[in-house]
């Protein structure tokens, strides 16, 4: 593939798109960025736009402008992100559907019609994998570890990557782990809060730096690996579990001893657990040459984004433990283990895979 051989990137402006069209632009790629035209995108794409990037607004859940978006582009390759995930994707689940699986299914088959058709990059999710027991299991995640998804966005992945690799294209599937951002969030998400409390405090999760997820995406653009599924997690330092998770990022961003002690899971219950684990990312390292940070890396980055701001949280820390706390999906609750499928239920409605699809 030539450096100005168009790459189009769907869900352009989140948090893994936004790093891809970066990484693509710094190795000399022509980009081709796709998303909803809607405000919070807007600036984020002005600033891409006088980079040198091609923004294109489309609703992938549109059929018309899917086919209209590659007749005009006629890419050589597409990075396929756009997707509705955790937990707004069990609150709105027609619409994470109609995004997940149907919008992926239209980019698949207006990809095909093409003249040239293009290399389809699509991104999955370890929550192919469903709900993952530490105590049950002692073998970590592989590309051939068999799918049993626990919740639609895992069930919707696992849609989009049949839709894929049976459409005769050449593709490539990278399962995800935690994808980790360096920039600091100190504005509050309450959503976001509950989510994480929510998950056994001992639950196994491998989270990836969002820099070599991009990275990752970009050699697969470009691997003559294709027809195969990759597993991007970060090296062996980014083998957490969730309560580590939390207290080390406070940390970094100066909020240490910040984060309240969360509930374990249930040992002997394979159902009551998030799907989260750890993973062989030896085949995929091998290949894509994606794992660039370690885990400390990554929360050095976090603190050094943080700046100045650090210094002022740390005196904020206990009354963050309390809030935090407070926010607590167990906050009161009786009993001593996580349950987090009844908790996200709770706030968001049911998280199980779609009837048609379960």
């Amino acid at each position: 593939m030539l450096a100005t051989d168009p790459v189009l990137v769907t869900g352009a402006f989140g948090l893994v798109g936004t790093a891809v069209v970066k990484q693509l632009l710094a190795d000399g790629r022509r980009v081709v960025a796709t998303d909803l035209d809607v405000p919070a995108n807007r600036k984020p794409a002005a600033e891409l736009i006088e980079r040198g990037v091609d923004v294109r607004w489309a609703d992938l859940t549109k059929p018309d402008q899917v086919d209209e978006l590659l007749s005009n582009v006629s890419p050589r390759a597409i990075v396929h992100l756009a997707a509705i995930i955790p937990p707004q994707c069990y609150a709105r689940r027609a619409l994470a559907r109609a995004v997940n699986v149907d919008a992926t299914a239209s980019l698949v088959g207006a990809a095909s019609a093409q003249p040239s058709p293009p290399r389809f990059v699509q991104a999955s999710s370890v929550a192919v994998y469903g709900a993952r027991n530490p105590h049950t299991i002692s073998d970590v995640l592989t590309a051939d570890t068999p799918p049993a998804p626990s919740d639609n966005y895992g069930a919707h992945k696992v849609e989009g990557e049949k839709t894929v690799t049976s459409s005769g294209l050449d593709w490539v599937v990278l399962r995800l782990g935690g994808v980790m951002s360096t920039e600091p969030r100190l504005r509050v998400d309450l959503d976001s809060l509950y989510f994480e409390a929510a998950q056994p405090a001992d639950g196994r999760i491998q989270t990836v730096d969002v820099r070599d997820v991009a990275t990752a995406f970009c050699a697969a653009t470009t691997t003559e690996r294709v027809g195969e599924v990759f597993l991007i997690g970060g090296d062996d330092t980014h083998r957490r579990r969730w309560a580590d998770l939390g207290t080390a990022i406070t940390a970094a961003l100066g909020l240490a001893g910040g984060m309240p002690p969360g509930r374990p899971g249930k040992p002997d219950s394979d159902r009551d657990w998030f799907a989260t684990d750890w993973m062989d990312t030896a085949r995929s390292q091998q290949v894509l040459r994606f794992q660039q940070h370690t885990w400390p890396d990554t929360l050095a980055a976090m603190g050094a984004n943080a700046g100045l701001k650090r210094y002022p949280l740390r005196l904020a820390a206990p009354f963050v433990r309390g809030f935090l706390r407070r926010r607590s999906p167990y906050y009161r609750a009786p009993g001593r283990y996580a349950d987090p499928w009844t908790a996200l239920q709770a706030k968001w409605g049911d998280p199980g895979p779609d009837t048609a699809t379960s």
